[in-house]
């Protein structure tokens, strides 16, 4: 993963996170805040979750902007969140690492599959949940190329 899509500001470690909604403008919010995307793109993101559920299991959600999000991205980008306490996302489903992803064209198919390589091991997200630095988070997944 090249290393302006995940950098240390794009990551937030041991958040408390009361509602998805609260999770996901967060989520976004690094995302805008990092010039990744225009600030119309975390409203694409509720609007995703509405449509379906970004829960993939194993604590994550990949909350991403819709199809008609795609004007509003910027330069290609992740955030990752984590929420030790976990935030419930729903049908009891509780995510403790919140990965937020903006994909120019689409690059969001590679990063998505990347993501899916470190998040298909619940030993990985349980490191990543745990990581008590950023560097440890760019780490997990650097290695994966």
């Amino acid at each position: 993963m090249s290393n302006n899509i995940l950098t240390k500001e794009n990551i937030e470690l041991n958040q408390t996170l009361a509602t998805k909604e609260e999770a996901i403008r967060y989520v976004g919010g690094i995302l805008n805040g990092q010039g990744y995307v225009e600030a119309s793109y975390i409203d694409e993101m509720l609007k995703r979750e509405e449509l379906t559920s970004t829960y993939m299991g194993n604590f994550v959600a990949i909350p991403h902007g819709t199809e008609g999000a795609k004007k509003a991205v910027l330069e290609t980008g992740i955030s990752v969140v984590t929420v030790p306490e976990g935030v419930d996302f729903g049908g009891g489903n509780i995510v403790k690492l919140l990965i937020g992803i903006a994909g120019k064209g689409d690059e969001h198919l590679e990063i998505l599959s990347q993501i899916a390589i470190v998040c298909s091991e619940e030993e990985n997200v349980q490191k990543l949940i745990e990581a008590e630095s950023k560097e440890e988070v760019i780490q997990m997944f650097s290695e994966v190329e």
